[in-house]
């Protein structure tokens, strides 16, 4: 038997068919698809006032019609819910949202009163082109069925949201050929803002990124993972490029790598590296280093935060800069199930609270990636 979760991705590839075939030929639609559910009020997270610098990761499942449907609401009551927040002194200071495609979606940060809104890669920024054999030949196997020939009709649907002061942006789109399947109808990429931490005495980059999916991109395993550790790669060089050695960085996003071995093999040897030292500096991850007995984030962290431990797809990943380190010390769940089991989106969202340490890294003083 079919799982749900099995039934709902094959239900996302059938309408990231029919939107890729339609919008294409300029082709209206008449027929009304199933809306999407709301939620039922929230309990808040008890953080009020924490003077740690938050960072909030959250797909917020903004897809366009007719990919899905009613989804306004939706975004009507996360904008509330943050604004909420805000009013009890909880909201988090940097959220760093993924598929933020459609108008209403972008209109969280307006909604709940964040100060910088900062957008990612527009639908005509372009990528690197195909220089390699290998990569020429994925590209001239692309399918029009797929997607893959349609050329890029949405925007890379990141934001970074901030209440602190952006003081530079840099953006990439993955390269052209570094798509599989209806994810190539987006123009996927990278987003990075250098941000003045109140409190600090160094600005930290946070970066915003939404790599291939898998199983919902509609192709193969192996398309899909061909271009997969493309954009790792092309993520890989350009955080090198873009953000001034020895600066703190957190790296969230939606990195689909799931259950599956051979991304999280290739994610990971990437993410060790982008320390200072790679020998001795090590990139934590928020959610491992809260699961790991050794930090304080607490005994009683919420179930869905063990969920998206599980799912593997939503990351936040601190690299340690030459004077300060980013630690994870807390967690909070806003954006999870709620009483009813509804949630207003099909991803988690929750938020990492970071103790700031003064780094030693030149004598290899970092904490090794805490594992489950």
């Amino acid at each position: 038997m079919e799982t749900r979760q099995t039934i709902f991705a094959k239900l996302r590839r059938v309408r990231w068919g029919i939107v890729g075939l339609l919008l294409t030929a300029g082709v209206s639609i008449s027929a009304v698809m199933k809306p999407a559910t709301g939620n039922t009020p929230f309990v808040m997270t008890s953080m009020r006032e924490d003077p740690r610098l938050s960072v909030m990761t959250y797909n917020v499942e903004g897809l366009p019609w007719p990919v899905r449907l009613g989804r306004s609401g939706a975004f009507d009551k996360i904008g509330a819910r943050l604004a909420a927040l805000r009013a009890s002194g909880e909201q988090p200071h940097i959220v760093v949202l993924q598929e933020a495609f459609s108008y209403d979606a972008k209109r969280i940060g307006i909604r709940s009163g964040y100060r910088y809104i900062v957008n990612g890669p527009d639908k005509d920024l372009p990528g690197a082109p195909a220089r390699r054999p290998s990569d020429i030949q994925f590209q001239s196997d692309a399918s029009f069925l797929h997607g893959e020939r349609s050329g890029k009709l949405l925007d890379s649907g990141l934001q970074i949201l901030s209440d602190y002061p952006v003081l530079s942006i840099r953006r990439m789109a993955f390269p052209s050929y570094a798509c599989a399947g209806y994810d190539c109808l987006a123009n996927k990429g990278v987003v990075i803002a250098t941000i003045a931490v109140p409190g600090m005495a160094e600005p930290i980059a946070v970066v915003d990124a939404h790599l291939n999916s898998r199983t919902a991109s509609g192709v193969g395993q192996a398309r899909s993972l061909y271009a997969y550790k493309r954009q790792i790669d092309a993520l890989d060089g350009f955080l090198g490029r873009a953000i001034t050695r020895g600066m703190p960085v957190i790296v969230a996003g939606d990195f689909n790598v799931g259950p599956r071995p051979d991304r999280l093999s290739y994610f990971t040897a990437h993410f060790r590296h982008w320390g200072i030292n790679p020998s001795r500096s090590v990139v934590q991850d928020a959610l491992h280093s809260c699961f790991s007995s050794s930090t304080p984030c607490g005994a009683h962290l919420p179930d869905d935060a063990h969920r998206s431990l599980q799912l593997a797809r939503d990351w936040q990943l601190s690299v340690p800069g030459v004077r300060k380190i980013l630690a994870a010390g807390g967690l909070t769940v806003p954006f999870g199930h709620d009483l009813d089991g509804a949630m207003l989106s099909d991803h988690i969202g929750y938020t990492a609270y970071y103790d700031a340490y003064q780094s030693d890294v030149r004598r290899g003083g970092h904490l090794e990636l805490a594992e489950r």
